[in-house]
């Protein structure tokens, strides 16, 4: 994710069959029967829980609710009822018992709520805390300050039970904090000037939902290093598309309806940005500005709920149907689904100012059980922030961490999840709760560790199991871990990206060595040799943060201070490695048809960017998180050009797909940086000999070729040569040996020349170039494809 001051919250912003079917019939005909009491009271329930689950849950037979929730420090916690979402108050105030595990529950029978308490319909719930920094006062009432010590106290509370609190294993939300029904962000904040605000009418709350049996079809068992990963924003991928009926526009419905598609394109994985609830309503309250907006949602507001906002049905259990409906449909197609999640911070934020220890949000986790949940500086004041978002997630905590490992459980089993990208994951690998940041990758108590022993990565080969994929780095000491992860994770690779957009646009400025781009080409064995693999390395040119394809290559520096629908959006890397390519719009194509050859054609498992296929553009904005508009969407009205370039990026995927050389379950053998042996690999200069040490460690020296042996891996052409030039004039490339009775036919040259529908040509049209000691004429910084046949 870029990390962004705006992007924080503050001010300026079995069971039984027949069980389930009860459920589901208790809840089709709604709970009907009299009216609420006028004025609720805690209410002793007698009913014992009869599930261990966190959370709010029907019991097995349909006859009660049980609601369970962890709190080590509260002194008091009650529930409160309500048959509306917002605008009215509760029916219903109900105290719960703790037990000797710090586990609050209650359990209400159906009968209860339907005729004493008056909820007809779905059942929305909250929660009110009291601790030690604020005990229970007979005299509190709502927006009453009776019983307060202090905002915070030197254990670190921050309990106000004027803030209603969201369930953070709530299986959807009603709305969010801000919408257009109501933007004061001060109702749920602490510190003097809003300690006694009562937020419970606004608040979001938790929906009780029925068991749902909407399937989510057969999951598909490839292997990781098999897979193009596409990463994509669920509403951008077809808000803008007239294609989609307009109701199912930004939707998972709509998103479902582009499944073949895209797996038409090549793809075979869709990544999407975050879709667990995150703060974007407020997005509505001004379409047409992008101060305050969340459009990304690196912002998480609980880690159960699918975000109403992407469903075209948000009717309560509308949202999780949707959602299911959509991954079933992913894979009907054969196309793996991951998520974008973020444990390692939270929508509630930071201090609202960083002077002031008092002012914080409190929306949920804050509220419940501040220390449990967050890392906290030695003095338990403050937030611990390696994620330059408000504050770390206290990983290491066994509630926290079981939060977590719960909530990616659910995606996985019962939402259909294939796969997950962490949000600056490293600090899911911490071992210190409060007061220091220690990254273990060997700790078997890190969350890290824990998911993975929990939920078993995909086999190397393919079959059953998870594709676990970190972002391996955050802003503070220590969180740099790129090659540091635990066996079964793959990471984002950023000196894969770094290393070949330098050697493309920073020649002159920045030194890389032949060695350097071999070794990136060739699976980074210096990051992913430590009992990991190739696949390992998520390779990418670009990523949703930062510049795309096509403005990687013709901004010179970010823009993000323009008006609206482009931005204004702040933050952004100032170092983005990129340039105009001399504002020649030829060579800038070439240019973003080299990165993504070097992704097609590279050891590691290649992540493109929705959009990239068809070289969209934001203007040089380079963190267009908060920019929700058509500017920032996909769009199929393309041009000439970018149509010519999609169907480039349509036969690339199509020839690595037909390549399985390409996509090594290990290491190439010889493939190190010193040009020995005949093994799976070769490298060549452009004379065709192996390059000396001299040569490998010349940072003049930009030209570079490689013969992959395709024998070892079933692959139906014999060998493969691939040769690039980053020099600006033409480089003559000496051919080796295609083989016994082989010659090199040409599958693309990404030179200008070339440029057109043809640029790679289809299996069986490929342009004879010769045998060995062939002489080819590559021109300036391009790319060229042989196959032996």
């Amino acid at each position: 994710m870029r990390l962004s001051p705006r992007a924080r919250p503050h001010r300026n912003r079995t069971a039984l069959r027949a069980g389930a079917l009860a459920v589901a019939a208790v809840f089709a005909v709604g709970l009907a029967g009299p009216g609420s009491p006028a004025e609720p009271s805690p209410q002793a329930v007698t009913v014992a829980t009869s599930t261990p689950r966190p959370g709010a849950h029907y019991n097995a037979a349909g006859t009660a609710v049980d609601f369970r929730i962890y709190s080590s420090r509260a002194t008091r916690i009650d529930l409160y009822l309500y048959n509306a979402p917002t605008g009215s108050g509760e029916v219903a105030v109900v105290g719960l018992t703790k037990d000797a595990s710090d586990v609050w529950s209650v359990g209400i029978p159906v009968t209860t709520i339907r005729d004493t308490y008056g909820i007809t319909g779905p059942v929305y719930y909250g929660y009110r805390a009291w601790g030690p920094n604020w005990p229970h006062s007979s005299s509190w009432t709502k927006g009453s300050a009776a019983g307060f010590i202090a905002d915070v106290d030197a254990h670190g509370n921050r309990f106000n039970p004027n803030k209603l609190l969201i369930d953070p294993y709530a299986r959807e939300l009603s709305h969010d904090p801000l919408h257009p029904g109501n933007t004061d962000s001060t109702l749920y904040a602490t510190g003097p000037l809003h300690r006694a605000l009562d937020s419970g009418t606004v608040a979001p709350k938790g929906i009780v939902l029925p068991p749902d049996t909407t399937g989510t079809g057969t999951k598909p068992t490839r292997a990781l290093k098999d897979d193009v990963i596409y990463e994509v924003h669920v509403r951008g991928l077809t808000k803008n598309d007239p294609s989609i009926p307009a109701a199912y526009r930004g939707t998972y419905k709509g998103a479902a309806l582009k499944a073949a598609e895209l797996a038409a394109l090549g793809v075979t994985a869709v990544e999407f940005l975050p879709l667990q609830e995150t703060q974007n309503d407020a997005n509505d309250v001004d379409p047409n500005s992008a101060d305050g907006d969340n459009y990304w949602g690196y912002m998480t507001l609980n880690y159960f709920a699918p975000d109403r906002r992407y469903s075209s049905d948000r009717s309560p259990g509308g949202p999780t149907r949707e959602f299911k409906e959509m991954v079933r449909a992913y894979h009907d197609a054969g196309l793996k689904v991951f998520v974008d999640v973020v444990y390692n911070h939270t929508g509630e934020g930071g201090p609202w100012n960083p002077a002031d220890k008092n002012t914080y949000s409190v929306y949920s986790w804050r509220g419940l059980d501040n220390p449990t949940y967050y890392s906290l500086t030695s003095d338990l004041q403050s937030p611990w922030d390696n994620t330059g978002v408000g504050g770390n997630v206290n990983t290491y905590h066994p509630v926290a961490r079981a939060l977590i490992t719960d909530s990616l459980a659910y995606w996985k089993d019962e939402l259909g999840v294939d796969g997950f990208r962490l949000d600056l994951a490293s600090v899911l690998g911490n071992t210190c709760q409060h007061g220091c940041f220690r990254f273990d990758r060997d700790d078997p108590n890190t969350a890290l560790n824990r998911i993975t022993a929990l939920m078993p990565p995909r086999p190397a080969s393919g079959g059953v199991g998870t594709d676990w994929i970190g972002e391996p780095w955050g802003i503070g000491h220590g969180t740099y871990q790129v090659g540091n992860f635990p066996a079964g994770w793959s990471e984002w690779n950023d000196r894969f990206r770094d290393t070949l957009r330098s050697d493309q646009n920073m020649m002159g400025v920045e030194q890389v060595t032949p060695a350097a781009l071999a070794t990136r080409f060739a699976g980074s064995s210096d990051l992913y040799g430590n009992g990991r693999a190739p696949w390992n390395s998520i390779n990418f040119m670009v990523a949703h943060d930062g510049f795309t394809l096509a403005d990687l290559y013709s901004c010179n520096a970010k823009n993000n201070d323009q008006p609206w629908p482009h931005g204004p959006s702040d933050g952004g890397s100032d170092h983005n490695r990129s340039w105009d390519q001399g504002g020649i719009a030829a060579d800038q194509r070439k240019a973003a048809r080299n990165g993504f050859a070097f992704l097609m054609l590279s050891a590691g498992t290649p992540m493109m960017t929705g959009g990239d296929e068809y070289l969209r553009g934001i203007r040089c904005n380079n963190n267009p998180y908060n920019v929700d508009s058509a500017a920032n969407w996909l769009t199929t009205s393309w041009s000439g050009e970018q149509s010519t370039f999609r169907t480039y990026v349509q036969r690339m995927l199509a020839f690595r797909a037909a390549h399985p050389a390409l996509r090594p379950v290990g290491f190439y053998t010889s493939a190190d940086t010193n040009g020995n042996g005949m093994g799976q690999l070769e490298w060549f200069t452009p004379a065709g000999t192996a390059p000396s040490s001299a040569y490998w460690n010349d940072p003049d020296s930009h030209a570079l070729a490689w013969r992959i042996d395709g024998t070892e891996f079933a692959d139906p052409n014999s060998a493969l040569y691939i040769a690039y030039n980053g020099w600006s004039g033409g480089v003559d490339f000496t051919l080796p040996s295609a083989g016994p009775g082989k010659r090199w036919y040409r599958v693309t040259d990404t030179s200008n020349w070339a440029e057109g529908t043809d640029q790679v040509a289809t299996p069986g049209s490929e342009a004879l170039i010769g045998g060995a000691g062939t002489s080819y004429r590559l021109h300036g910084r391009a790319v060229l494809v042989l196959v032996a046949g």
